[in-house]
């Protein structure tokens, strides 16, 4: 399938480099791109794909900060589609969601995006139209700054994340709408009760009770999907080449549907230089869960050894992809063992009780749908649990990565590398509570689908706000607003974490500052694909002046 592949995301590639000596970059001021069908094999699976100028992943577009791009995008499917460009302030007629920023591209027709660059860094472009993103229209964006990049590298390489399955994600939606845990093939067993694993008895029984699955981490796994980097699975083994002693930089993009990954080089420490294409303070770690969405850059500087296995790992552990950077082609890095598959916790319900007086005049609820706790939610069937006693979870280890015996990141350890442009104080904040029936599969926010037409959230342009998001599920969503950065509550204001998606961890609760300097209608919404289709969106307006 090699042909399927653009030059940059081919094995044995010595990195990324400008237009015109590696083909499948594309730059300039003009750049023409065509969406169309194909077909995609990895690891024994074989499917139908949506692709961009016939390649998966799509084309690199390296562009350069203070420029202006046109991009004409032609369609050639038999239906509606869309390019969104995911992480770039662009205005909002050029954002690409089809009826919320403009209508779509309709077959046969071409639509011209046109907007400034305005700021480097790693991005990604996918489609915003039906399930077309999980079939392969996605492709990675670097954006040179207008002068010297403050990331100094000797090499860098594009790393792009994604998932991938023959069962089209439309089916994949009936199935979990027939039985939520349907793909789940790593549930508690008698046996493992047997055998002290796991969840005791009382605990399993107490969740039973509430019809709830501590092992329910992922909604779609690898029981379908094959793991992949740069479209490479293990057998095809994507190799980046490095020479010892360099400095490596790693562009990692999460371009999966459903899969928030582990990404880890066993042996090689990873420097986080750039979160959501924002420079960071360098920070030193061994393992990033890098949720759907999501961008980090890492500079790496590999040793004398020949070769080093690159890892992401499902968050659920169902499976994982091993990459390779290497000295010279032809090598395989080393595939470590699956680790165990994690279970949830009463934290992760949102009821964290450590150090809680938890009488009856505590003014702690312990019921698991208690309208008071949430008063802007909206009551309903799709409302199954709320969150008793949502906590601060920025500062936490991510999912499944709370007692590995390693350095793990967490959005407590970035920090912004320049000061935060806007220092007011928010003028006001809001709750925005993210709500399921799981079991139904059913996805909302504040109670009310995308569907059920639910009121805008409404900025004035240039105002301050505190947007406190409170996961009432058990399960991580990585929430991304479109046309915007916000600023991570967590440390001293200054430096704060300059980002677009946040990954809001089970039961907890996530805040942002968000100057709403982008006028406009905008997306927001959880980046897992089926629970943004099922209905955890919203559209955010930003307005000169508050509409009544």
């Amino acid at each position: 399938m090699s042909g399927l592949f653009p030059g940059w995301a081919r094995s044995g590639t010595s990195g990324i480099v400008h237009a015109g000596t590696d083909s499948g970059v594309l730059s300039g001021n003009s750049i023409a791109l065509q969406i169309g069908e194909s077909h995609f094999a990895t690891g024994g699976r074989s499917g139908h794909a949506v692709t961009v100028n016939g390649t998966l992943p799509a084309p690199l577009l390296r562009l350069r900060e203070g420029e202006t791009v046109s991009i004409a995008v032609t369609n050639r499917l038999k239906e509606q589609s869309s390019i969104h460009w995911h992480g770039l302030l662009v205005p909002f007629q050029m954002d690409g969601v089809p009826g919320v920023s403009f209508p779509g591209i309709d077959p046969g027709e071409t639509f011209v995006y046109e907007f400034p660059l305005t700021h480097a860094g790693t991005f990604w472009y996918h489609s915003h139209s039906g399930m077309q993103e999980a079939e392969g229209l996605f492709g990675p964006i670097v954006i040179d700054p207008a002068g010297a990049d403050p990331i100094a590298c000797d090499r860098e390489h594009v790393l792009v994340l994604s998932d991938w399955s023959p069962i089209h994600p439309h089916e994949q939606m009936r199935r979990l709408k027939m039985m939520g845990g349907y793909f789940n093939r790593q549930r508690q067993t008698l046996s493992g009760l047997l055998a002290g694993k796991d969840q005791s008895l009382a605990d399993r029984l107490a969740w039973g009770a509430m019809r709830m699955d501590a092992t329910d981490i992922s909604d779609v796994t690898g029981s379908t999907y094959s793991f992949l980097v740069n479209g490479h699975g293990n057998t095809e083994n994507w190799t980046g080449l490095f020479a010892p002693g360099e400095k490596v930089r790693l562009r990692v993009i999460n371009a999966s549907s459903m899969t928030n990954f582990n990404f880890r080089i066993p042996g090689l420490p990873l420097t986080v230089v750039a979160a959501d294409g924002n420079p960071v303070q360098p920070v030193e770690t061994d393992e990033v869960q890098i949720a759907i969405a999501e961008t980090y850059d890492f500079i790496v500087q590999p040793g004398t050894a020949e070769s080093y296995g690159v890892i992401a790992e499902a968050i659920d552990r169902s499976g994982l992809v091993r990459a390779t950077l290497a000295q010279r082609p032809g090598l395989v890095g080393e595939t470590p063992k699956l680790r165990e598959r994690p279970v949830l916790t009463m934290r992760d319900m949102g009821m964290d009780m450590d150090g809680m007086d938890m009488g009856e005049d505590s003014g702690h609820s312990m019921s698991m749908r208690d309208p008071s706790v949430a008063p802007s939610v909206k009551m309903g069937p799709g409302v199954a649990t709320l969150s008793p006693m949502p906590v601060d979870r920025l500062g936490d280890r991510p999912t499944g990565l709370e007692s590995v015996d390693h350095r793990v990141l967490t959005y407590a350890d970035l920090r912004s590398r320049n000061p935060n442009p806007d220092t007011r104080v928010p003028s006001r904040q809001i709750d925005v509570h993210l709500t399921a029936a799981m079991e139904r599969y059913m996805w909302s926010m504040d109670g009310e689908a995308m569907s059920e037409n639910p009121t805008p959230i409404s900025f004035r342009l240039g105002e301050r706000v505190r947007v406190n998001l409170i996961n009432d599920t058990m399960m991580p969503h990585p929430i991304h607003i479109h046309g915007h950065f916000f600023e991570l509550v967590s440390g001293e204001p200054g430096s704060r974490a300059r980002k677009h998606t946040v990954n809001v961890l089970p039961g907890g609760k996530a805040s942002f500052d968000l100057t709403a300097d982008g006028e406009g209608d905008w997306a927001f919404h959880c980046h897992m694909l089926l629970h943004m289709h099922a209905g955890m969106m919203r559209v955010v307006t930003v307005r000169k002046e508050r509409e009544a």
